[in-house]
C-alpha cells in the first residue's frame, strides 16, 4: 500500500518516538543500523521529514534527529503525506487500474476496495505517532 520511502519514514519516526523526549538526537547511522535501512536512502528521508517540520535536526558531533513537537498530536497521515501527498486524498486509485472509477462508474472491485481504502485512510488519520511510538509492554525505551 505504501511506498518503501513512506514505510521507512514511518519506521524512522516510530524509532525516534520510542527514544522519548529529552533523549540525545539520534544520528542517521544509528537509525539506519537499527532499522536495517540503507544509510544514504534514510538520510534523504530524514532530511525531507525535517523540511516538512516533523523532525528537528542538530548539526555537530552530538547532533542528529529527533521528533519535532508532541507525538500525541502527530497523525501518521502527516508523515505519509510528506512522501505521498495523494495517498490520503479523497481520490483513491482504482485497484484494477481504470482511469475513472467511482460510485457512478465502478469497476468490479470498487465497492469492496472503497471500504478497505476508507478504513486505511481513517487509520492513518486517527492513529498518532505516540500510539505506535510507545514501548511495548515489558520493552525498555530505545536508548542512546
Amino acid at each position: 500500500m505504501l511506498s518503501q520511502t513512506a514505510e521507512y519514514a514511518l519506521r524512522a519516526m516510530v524509532h525516534l518516538a520510542r527514544r522519548g523526549t529529552g533523549a540525545q538526537p539520534a544520528q542517521a547511522d544509528e537509525i539506519a543500523e537499527a532499522l536495517g535501512v540503507p544509510r544514504n536512502y534514510l538520510s534523504k528521508i530524514l532530511h525531507a521529514l525535517t523540511r516538512g517540520g516533523l523532525l528537528e535536526s542538530t548539526r555537530g558531533r552530538r547532533g542528529g534527529f529527533q521528533v519535532a513537537g508532541d507525538p500525541t498530536k502527530l497523525p501518521l497521515a502527516r508523515i505519509v503525506e510528506v512522501f505521498e501527498p495523494e495517498f490520503l486524498a479523497g481520490d483513491r486509485r482504482c485497484l484494477l487500474g481504470r482511469p475513472v472509477c467511482r460510485d457512478e462508474q465502478a469497476c468490479p472491485a470498487h465497492s469492496q476496495w472503497k471500504v478497505v481504502s476508507d478504513a486505511l485512510r481513517d487509520f492513518f488519520q486517527k492513529t498518532s505517532l505516540a500510539d505506535l511510538g510507545a514501548p511495548e509492554e515489558g520493552e525498555p525505551p530505545v536508548s542512546d
